[in-house]
């Protein structure tokens, strides 16, 4: 909404009213459905009008007016700007080409509706006030004792227009605008009184532990490339102290006016947790500033089906009318806004929390959030990153090696024939032309399905965009005027899907690939494929200064510039571990293998073989991964067989189980309830209890990165195979473009995305300098040079094995730390 440099807080027209004269009710089923294609269509509208005016009509007129204000011996200025859309006067030329109004002057506001512009009784309030305080701007600055100011509504489709006009004196404007400035005041009040206090905190922070070996260089690092305005990827094993090192010199930078806000960006609920104890470590620092966590609307929402709209929600029902005094008062009284905290205030002054965060977010030097706040083209903060804004923000991304996946999800989209089959037969009897428009777009898959056998790339879509353009318009319509339809939730969630399909078809470029396919549903969908979202990805990090990529594995790390920023120059560092190489051992059975093609009872049976004797040589708890569930269960049906551990079985109630057994085996479920997934992780954080602990896990699940178990809590990792991902249609579609871009495809497809799953899984047993374990890698194609170039440098030794000397290797190692 606003950007502050120096003591400028700069802000648009539209931002402050939106803000300030907002009112009325949240609700879900009135076609808040603004887009870019709505967009051009209202420019479309905008332009056809301003040309019909004549001579007297002046378009897209900009204005902007300074305001200096005081607070607390701290002066600034506000900065209003604009562009009124027509300006209706006889203008005299003057000398230097500037025109002076003559007469009577009236300001045009023009907005566009999707509804019959003609049902209008009164201008809406907040379109109302943009064209006052244009109006005022301009009676100002040219000596006018009154303006007019017209409302202009039309409707793209129908082209209908409806105008309302009113007069208004010197006075009588001028005493409104000051009431609305003052409104605002008491927020750039806040803004500046609370930078004062942070920027003049930061002047005395420190670094608020001993340096570990590198750290500081990379804390120095990250400092110089937000001053330089450049990205930076760093890779860091645990231990290094990633999160500190990152958001230390963030918070410095802005100290230093080199940023106005920090993002710091993550994929899971644990690393969120992280971030906000490294903030909260600052503050006992001394540092005051201002953090919120952003929780996903389904996880905050209070009902248990969300339904946003005033009929279903008390919370909806005039929300708009309370908002402002509910975060005032929230960040009047709060430093560290979590999700507890939002739901607190939210339900005080009974307002929505989900959208009550996103407006705390203005007020806030730090936002906690998921990746999807910032990259996401559906979800993405349009108060930030809407109609290209830019600002001074720094991205910190958190574990970003899971990025290039989630980029690719959300830029991809995917239309399936079915639905609009299922959406025909919920309009055939209320809306004709929308029933012929779902008609024609089904015929048009109809036709792409007949050519398809298992999967067809498309490379010209040819007129089935515009058949998908006329369905979406006429969508649009049948939302604004069937608000109660049985079905409106069904039509509203295909609506989204059409338009995220349509967006992205704009953007696509030559990273992209359109394929059909039938699933293993047989349900015949089109994809829009977004093999490379670098493109995607950049753009938006352009709408900032400067974004730091971290991880424990970002290797090969060209690979992860490649495909997030497409900038092979961008800088890296490589931060050294503290860890004593001699408290970890890296072993590798090379008579052993995953391949699809050995996956046989032998087979299993000899990694049951490696995992049993692991726990003979040193009891403990170790965490065995494979490479998916299907595999899992073969081992284990194995296992059980051949050495009769006592299976727990966890439950979502009754507590956690104690350890009983000489050796306890415990199973990743394919689909874990938060309160099974704590139970899982307490078996091995509570060491009290006899006997050993397996736990059987998934490589890429929820306990394959994120976690924390320190010392005795894990001693061992067994990872069962390269982690490469299934081999499907879909990634030799990935590998065939890369082949065809000049890279190695199946490296690109396969191997990077598996070694790093491998890697995640490696990282779960150093995590503290007082850890120590074994990192066990049951695959011969660990010791191929292709896998070999992709080991981190810590580790510079590993010992390969068979089953004929692979205790004496454990037990060597176990017997060496204990001396």
């Amino acid at each position: 909404m606003y950007v502050i440099k120096d003591n400028v807080i700069k802000l648009s027209v539209r931002g402050l009213v939106e803000f300030i004269c907002r009112s009325g009710d949240i609700d879900n089923r009135t076609g808040g459905f603004s887009d870019v294609r709505l967009m051009q269509e209202g420019t479309r509208m905008h332009k056809k009008i301003q040309k019909s005016m004549g001579a007297s009509y002046r378009a897209e007129v900009p204005l902007k007016i300074e305001l200096p204000e005081t607070v607390e011996d701290i002066d600034y200025i506000i900065r209003l700007e604009g562009r009124a859309d027509g300006i209706i006067s006889d203008f005299h030329e003057e000398a230097d080409g500037s025109k002076t109004p003559v007469g009577k002057v009236i300001i045009d506001e023009i907005k566009t509706m999707q509804s019959d512009v003609e049902k209008l009784e009164q201008p809406v309030s907040v379109h109302e006030a943009q064209a006052k305080v244009y109006g005022y701007i301009y009676m100002v600055q040219n000596h006018l004792s009154g303006i007019g100011v017209q409302m202009t509504y039309a409707n793209p489709e129908t082209e209908k227009i409806k105008r309302f006009t009113k007069e208004y004196s010197k006075e009588e404007l001028t005493e409104w605008f000051e009431t609305l400035i003052n409104s605002f005041k008491r927020w750039s009040d806040f803004v500046f009184c609370e930078r004062e206090k942070r920027t003049a905190s930061i002047k005395k922070l420190s670094f608020p532990f001993e340096y570990r070996k590198g750290q500081k260089k990379l804390v120095t690092g990250v400092y110089h490339c937000i001053g330089e305005a450049r990205n930076l990827f760093i890779q860091a094993s645990t231990g290094v102290g990633k999160t500190i090192s990152t958001i230390y010199p963030a918070v410095c930078a802005m100290g230093q006016s080199k940023a106005d806000k920090i993002f710091y960006l993550t994929s899971k609920t644990i690393t969120r947790t992280v971030a906000e104890e490294t903030f909260s470590i600052l503050r006992r620092q001394g540092l005051s500033m201002r953090t919120v966590t952003l929780t996903a609307k389904d996880k905050i929402c209070i009902l248990e089906e969300r339904n946003c709209n005033p009929v279903k929600c008390e919370r909806a029902a005039g929300h708009f009318d309370r908002i402002n005094d509910a975060v005032y008062d929230m960040i009047t009284h709060e430093m560290v806004i979590d999700r507890e905290k939002v739901m607190e205030y939210a339900k005080k002054h009974c307002v929505c929390p989900f959208e009550m965060s996103l407006d705390i977010s203005y007020w806030c030097d730090g936002i906690i959030c998921d990746y999807n706040y910032v990259f996401d083209p559906n979800v993405a903060l349009k108060r930030y990153f809407g109609e290209g804004n830019r600002g001074e923000y720094i991205f910190l991304v958190d574990e970003a090696h899971n990025l290039v996946d989630r980029a690719r999800q959300m830029y991809s989209a995917i239309l399936v024939k079915e639905d609009f089959l299922t959406i025909k037969k919920y309009v055939k009897d209320t809306d004709r032309a929308l029933y012929n428009s779902l008609e024609k777009c089904n015929a048009g898959l109809l036709e792409y399905k007949r050519k398809c056998d298992t999967i067809d790339v498309i490379d010209y879509l040819g007129t089935f965009p515009a058949a998908l353009e006329r369905c979406y318009v006429r969508l649009q319509h049948f939302l604004e005027h069937h608000k109660n339809h049985p079905q409106q939730e069904e039509i509203l969630q295909f609506f989204f899907t059409l338009r995220h399909f349509l967006n992205m078809y704009d953007c696509m470029d030559e990273k992209y690939l359109i394929y059909t396919k039938h699933d293993e549903n047989n349900h015949f969908y089109m994809k829009l494929f977004c093999v490379d979202p670098s493109t995607n990805l950049s753009e938006r990090l352009a709408q900032g200064r400067s974004a730091v990529f971290f991880s424990a594995t970002l290797l090969p790390v060209n690979y992860f510039k490649e495909m997030l920023t497409a900038d092979t120059q961008d800088y890296a560092v490589y931060a050294q571990s503290s860890f004593d190489s001699k408290k970890r051992r890296i072993v590798i059975g090379k008579d052993v293998s995953s391949r699809y093609t050995r996956r046989n009872a032998g087979e299993y049976r000899k990694v049951c073989r490696y995992i049993a004797e692991t726990v003979q040589v040193h009891p403990g708890r170790y965490l065995v991964f494979f490479p998916s569930y299907g595999y899992l269960q073969q081992v284990k049906e194995n296992y059980e067989q051949m050495y009769k551990p006592d299976e727990i079985i966890m439950g979502a109630e009754g507590g956690t189980p104690k350890l009983t057994a000489e050796q306890n085996l415990i199973v990743q479920l394919p689909s874990m309830k938060e309160q099974e997934k704590e139970n899982f992780l307490s078996l091995f954080e509570n060491v009290q209890g006899s006997g050993s602990l397996l736990g059987f896990c998934v490589m890429g699940g929820i306990f394959s990165e994120g976690i924390d178990l320190k010392r005795e809590s894990l001693i061992g990792t067994i990872i069962v195979g390269t982690g490469i991902p299934m081999i499907s249609k879909e990634r030799n579609l990935l590998r065939d473009y890369f082949d065809g871009c000049g890279k190695d495809g199946y490296a690109y497809a396969y191997i990077y995305p598996g070694m790093n799953k491998v890697l995640q899984s490696a990282g779960r047993v150093i995590r503290t300098e007082e850890d120590c374990g074994v990192i066990i890698l049951l695959d011969d194609r660990f010791l191929t040079p292709g896998y070999e170039k992709l080991y981190p440098r810590e580790w510079n030794e590993v010992y390969p094995v068979t089953k004929h000397n692979f205790k004496n290797i454990l037990a060597d190692f176990w017997k060496n730390l204990v001396q």
